[in-house]
Order: C-alpha cells, then structure tokens, then sequence
C-alpha cells in the first residue's frame, strides 16, 4: 500500500536520501584529532554521552557534523522563551498565521549562526586543551570552528527539507538516527563486557524499556475529551448545528520537545564553564567554575535539575502550543460551548484548569523517564544512556509520529 502511492513512496525515499547523507557527515573527522584521546576523553562521560546523541552521534568522531542540530534547537529554545516576554513574538508565532510562523522560523536559523560559533569555539577549545585536536596552528583551528558551523548549518538545512519533502519532523528524525546508528556499537560493547553476574542487571534493564515503551505509547496516544456542543442556527429555510462532539486535549501536548530543551539548556552552560575553567589565569575564576562544573555534572544534581526543567519545559511549551483564550473565541465565533460552563472568560478558564491538572501527569511522566537512565545505573551498575529513558522516549515517539503521518497519506489517497 506505501509503495503504490508515488507520492508517498518518494516522500520515504527522500527521508531515506537525506539520512543517509547526514550519516555520511556524521562519520566525517574533522583535521589534526587524536583517536586515541577521544575514545579516553569520551569513555564513561555521561554528560558527553547525553551530548552525543543531540548531535546525531557525530559527536563522538569529532566529525564536521559534530554539533549536529543543537544550535537550531537551542535558538529555538530561545525564541520561545522571547515569546513569553515579547508581545510582538508571540503575536508573529501565534496570531500572524502561516506568514508568521515563517518569520518565526527564519530569525530562529539566523540566531542558529552565532549559538553555532559559541558552541563550536568553546568545545574545540576544550578539546584542544585536553590533547584530543593536536599540533593545529591559529588559521588550522579557524578552519575547523567554519567547518563545524557550516556542518551544523547544513544539518539544519536538512532536517528543514526533510520536515517539508518527507514525512515528520526531520530535527526529530536526525537525532532519532543518530540514536539507532548508536545501537550496534552499544549492543557490541555490552556483549563483549558480559558476564554471567550481570544477567539480573540485564533483566532489569529489559524490563525498564518494556516498561517505557509501553508508556510512552499510552501517554502519547492519552486524551483529555472535552464534550462541544454546536448551537442550532437557520440558515435561509435550514436549521444546522445542533451536532454535539469533542475538543481532544492531548495529556502530553509537548512530546519530546521538554525534554530536548531541558538537555540543551544543560549541556550549553556545561561547555562554556569547562572551556572557561581551562583558559582562567585566576584561581578563584577557576574554582567558581570548577566548582559550578561539578555540581552540574554531579549525578544527583543533575538528575533534579533535568527532572525539574524537563516539567518547567513541559508547561512552558503547552502553555506557547495551546492558547486556551484562543481557543474559546474559536468556539464562541463557530457557535459552539461546553455543556454547563458559560462562552468566553467562563471557557477560558475551565480550558485552562483542565490543561493544567492533565499536564501535570504528563510532565511528571517525562521527567521520570528523563532521569530513568541515571536510577537504572545506580541500581543495576550497567549504563544504559545510549539506549536509555530520554533515548527510548525519542526513538519511540518519532516512530509513532511517523506511522500516523503514513496511516494519514494512505487515508488520503484512498479518499
């Protein structure tokens, strides 16, 4: 049934085409990088391991797609953020239509430049001070930072072309390639390093993902129904309306976004704080940043504040998708209410109270599947962050997102 629809079937092959290429970039080193340093700069590196999988695994080879798109996502996350204290954002993104949502898009790539710059800069720089890029000159490392920057231009580029020639969202669909191109060499580690002890660990961790499939699917396919009723109207001789149905709000409206903000936001400050650490010439500079280091890169630490940003993130993004005000003058205008409460501020509020208790479940399930990995780890020993809570959930929601967008154009051809 795919391949029948050439629309379809091109669409899938142009997905195919464009994450082919994006893995080819992604196994391309950049100049003057010591193999031997980076498998020891990256072995047993959580926070690196985290950064790996946001980059679309190109991270670990020091490739020029190295950065992957997390300088788009982190521009993204700032133009959000600008949305809730800017009236003339929010009016572009929320009330200016298709038009404004381009503008919307178009400042979020030119912000993307610099971000680019700043993360290239101080991860080159941390790693030439670790030995890992050696014997480069001042115009080798220049090079390599416009290499990296047109790297994670590029990628961009691509994920953008897959979202509007393909099927999906193609940022999500880099970093859930990245994450399946990351299994094999998991898989292989974990049975090389096998021993019979291990087997209950192993258990646990089987368990775990069954676990998380099983409710990642149950929370992304959730619902909150609202009963609408549509008012009779006559029209010339004809009475319509009278039609009763369902405003679905979804119990996680934000999906994966909460938690690929939360990481970004963690990560960004992390390399400018080890870059900073090795470049001061005061000790108290360094100690301060040593010491803020740490404390982000502590397993405790770290895991409470990504559970906290990732439920912040997850109200914060509702809040910016869903405009319950919106909403109810889209009903109030289409002659359509809720049962029992009153059109307008009456609508609005009861929107407002009911997205804000089922949220809460939603949130609360992503930040327990974000610091999954972490608990796993501590319990079992085994560590489980390239395939684990933050990887699966991806994995798993672009999987599902897929298969409707697919169900979707078969619906259509058939219709």
């Amino acid at each position: 049934m795919i391949f029948q629809d050439k629309g379809l079937r091109n669409r899938l092959l142009f997905i195919l085409g464009a994450l082919f290429i994006s893995r080819l970039l992604a196994n391309i080193p950049i100049p003057g990088v010591d193999s031997a340093k980076l498998m020891t700069f990256f072995a047993g590196n959580d926070f690196l391991s985290f950064l790996n999988i946001f980059s679309g695994g190109g991270m670990s080879k020091l490739s020029i797609a190295m950065l992957g798109v997390s300088p788009y996502i982190t521009a993204s996350i700032i133009m959000q953020l600008l949305t809730m204290m800017s009236s003339k954002i929010k009016t572009m993104y929320q009330e200016e239509g298709e038009i404004g949502r381009k503008k919307f898009i178009q400042i979020s790539r030119y912000l993307t430049i610099p971000i680019a710059f700043i993360q290239g800069f101080s991860f080159l720089k941390l790693l030439e001070n670790y030995g890992v890029i050696t014997h480069i000159s001042t115009f080798d490392f220049s090079i390599n930072l416009l290499i990296v920057v047109a790297g994670s231009i590029l990628m961009m580029w691509i994920g953008e072309l897959m979202t509007e020639f393909g099927i999906g969202n193609g940022i999500s669909l880099l970093i859930f390639a990245g994450i399946v191109a990351s299994l094999p060499t998991t898989i292989t580690q974990m049975a090389l390093s096998f021993s019979a002890s291990q087997i209950p660990a192993y258990l646990l961790l089987l368990v775990v993902f069954l676990i998380v499939i099983y409710g990642v699917v149950f929370i992304s396919e959730a619902e909150r129904p609202i009963p609408v009723t549509y008012a009779k109207r006559i029209v010339g001789s004809k009475v319509t309306g009278g039609v009763s149905t369902y405003l679905p709000l979804r119990l996680n409206q934000a999906g994966v976004i909460p938690i690929i903000f939360a990481m970004s936001i963690l990560l960004f400050p992390q390399i400018i704080l080890k870059y900073l650490s090795q470049i001061a010439t005061s000790e108290v500079v360094k100690n301060i940043t040593l010491s803020i280091s740490d404390f982000l890169t502590n397993s405790w630490s770290h895991g409470i504040l990504y559970f906290v940003l990732v439920v912040l993130f997850t109200y914060f993004y509702t809040a910016v998708t869903f405009d319950p005000d919106q909403i109810s003058k889209n009903l109030q205008q289409g002659g359509a209410f809720i049962p029992g409460i009153r059109p307008g501020n009456s609508t609005s509020e009861y929107l407002g109270k009911v997205l804000t208790r089922i949220t809460l479940v939603g949130a609360l399930f992503l930040g327990v599947i974000a610091v999954l990995p972490l608990v796993v780890q501590s319990i079992s020993g085994v560590s489980s962050i390239a395939i684990g809570g933050t990887a699966l959930l991806i994995v798993v929601s672009v999987v599902i997102d897929l298969i409707k967008k697919i169900q979707a154009q078969i619906t259509m051809r058939e219709y």
